[in-house]
């Protein structure tokens, strides 16, 4: 069955807490975009309206190179100036993306060379460290020198098995350990990846159950726990064609275990009193992550003023914010206090191809403007919870209009700049402008710091590299800024004063 457009019902239940947003990139904004896509011509009126008068005034201030990086030492700032320029030429990434992926690797002597290149560039400055220790170090350097504060994310990518899930747990749960020293305040989050403690294959098979579950209600599944809503009409539903076969015992009894380690994981994260947010992964087993995840909150979500549990809103999905809106409809319901992170989205291209190759449109919205619409929309959403004392969010965005408009929301709201419930967060190494300009408007803002051993983020970096290339990528602005405040100081240290 093809994908629905968000029903109607939903839209109008969520249109009196939604506050309109002019979204409309501007070249600055185009340039940041963490979503690779270019914009298709669109006659559909905006599920928000548009209002000029939402741009008229600003929070932040992007204008004042010196102000933004006043806490940044010139040998650092000259550092990250040239990794994100090297990071911009596509034939050099290009040539270091394709030498990482090939069988050259597996020379021993090539081998160390490139690692070695690999972590005095792009691992310096992309990630946190090479284990928990190195990452709670660089944690403790950015919160005393710039008051931002860390997500810390031991960056594992899929498990296989058991054993490799329960080790994966351990990191997870040293994540928790290496905060506990750190200075108060200075780690916001856990980062938790559920491919890290269950597998792909039965996360898949629980997506598919559940997909089937919900346009059959009467389909029994005996293993499943109380959680919120994980689908909307809009959702798609491609991936599950035929009446899937039940869970095996073998694969309810690693279900429950990777549930109890996940109930262990928010065990540790409320004992030590520090939030843990679970990333968003593919639509193909995004369904069975939400299962686990609401799961966890409505067990350990218990403070209203600090939820535990995070979950992941990816807004470049067009049943984004119909599955947000059900979701805290029945957390309200429940008197459960939720936490969510919003973020765009990052698997666009793996996202439309399978779609395509089943006949059916892309989960994804069709022009990068309408995934503005949706993240603003949904943050505006979020913010009006708040302000009205439901819920929490981490507004991760590297999109500079985002980032006014919603530090402006969040002004007019009355919600106070120190308080937790609302975050911005930017990965750590990228848009460094605008992380800085939101924390001298006096906004609580974190960092996404990946760490762990070189070989085990390669795919974490590919990532970033991809990202970054190229003159209209999501550092240009940084770029810009940073070589406008290195002449000032260098125009400072010849000429004197404070040119």
């Amino acid at each position: 069955m093809a994908n629905r457009l968000v029903s109607s019902s939903t839209l109008v239940n969520l249109r009196p807490f939604v506050r309109a947003f002019n979204s409309s990139p501007s070249s600055i904004t185009t340039a940041v975009s963490p979503l690779n896509f270019g914009e298709k011509p669109d006659d559909n009126t905006p599920i928000f309206p548009t209002s000029a008068a939402a741009t008229t005034a600003t929070t932040i201030d992007l204008g004042d190179a010196k102000a933004l990086f006043s806490s940044m030492p010139t040998a650092k700032l000259l550092r990250a100036a040239g990794n994100l320029h090297l990071a911009a030429l596509e034939p050099t990434v290009d040539f270091g993306m394709w030498l990482m992926r090939s069988r050259l690797m597996e020379t021993a002597g090539l081998r160390g060379i490139v690692l070695g290149t690999i972590r005095h560039t792009f691992f310096e400055h992309f990630c946190a460290g090479r284990d928990a220790e190195e990452a709670g170090g660089t944690a403790r350097r950015i919160w005393e020198s710039t008051g931002m504060r860390a997500m810390l994310n031991y960056a594992l990518e899929h498990t296989t098995d058991n054993p490799t899930s329960d080790r994966n747990l351990e990191g997870f749960i040293g994540t928790v350990e290496a905060s506990k020293p750190l200075p108060p305040s200075s780690v916001s989050f856990a980062i938790a990846k559920i491919t890290a403690i269950c597998s792909i294959d039965l996360l898949k098979r629980v997506s598919d159950l559940l997909r089937w579950q919900y346009r059959n209600p009467s389909f029994h599944l005996p293993w499943k726990q109380n959680c919120f809503p994980i689908f909307a009409d809009s959702s798609p539903f491609y991936h599950t064609l035929e009446r899937p076969d039940p869970l095996t015992p073998e694969e309810e009894e690693d279900l429950q275990l990777a549930l109890q380690r996940l109930f262990k994981l928010c065990h540790n994260c409320r004992e030590a009193n520090l939030p843990v947010s679970v990333d968003a992964e593919y639509t193909s087993v995004q369904p069975a992550i939400d299962y686990l995840t609401y799961a966890a909150a409505i067990e350990y979500n218990k403070d209203k003023n600090n939820p535990i549990v995070y979950g992941t809103i990816q807004a470049y999905l067009k049943d984004s914010m119909d599955r947000l809106f059900l979701a805290a409809q029945a957390a309200d319901k429940m008197g459960v206090p939720v936490g969510f992170k919003l973020v765009r989205g990052a698997y666009l291209s793996s996202e439309t191809q399978l779609a395509s190759s089943l006949g059916y449109d892309s989960p994804v919205h069709n022009s990068i403007q309408k995934t503005h619409d949706c993240y603003n929309g949904c943050a505006s959403f979020l913010l009006d919870r708040i302000a009205n004392g439901s819920g929490a969010v981490v507004l991760a965005t590297h999109n500079i209009e985002s980032g006014k408009l919603l530090a402006t929301k969040a002004r007019e709201l009355g919600i106070s700049k120190e308080d937790h419930k609302v975050q911005f967060a930017q990965l750590y190494g990228m848009s460094e402008s605008l992380s800085f300009a939101l924390k001298n408007a006096g906004f609580q803002v974190s960092k996404y710091m990946a760490y762990g051993p070189i070989e085990k983020v390669l795919p974490y970096l590919l990532r970033r590299a991809e990202e970054n290339r190229g003159l209209l990528s999501s550092s240009s602005l940084d770029r810009l800024l940073m070589r406008k405040e290195l002449k000032r100081r260098v125009k400072a240290a010849v000429l004197g004063g404070d040119s």
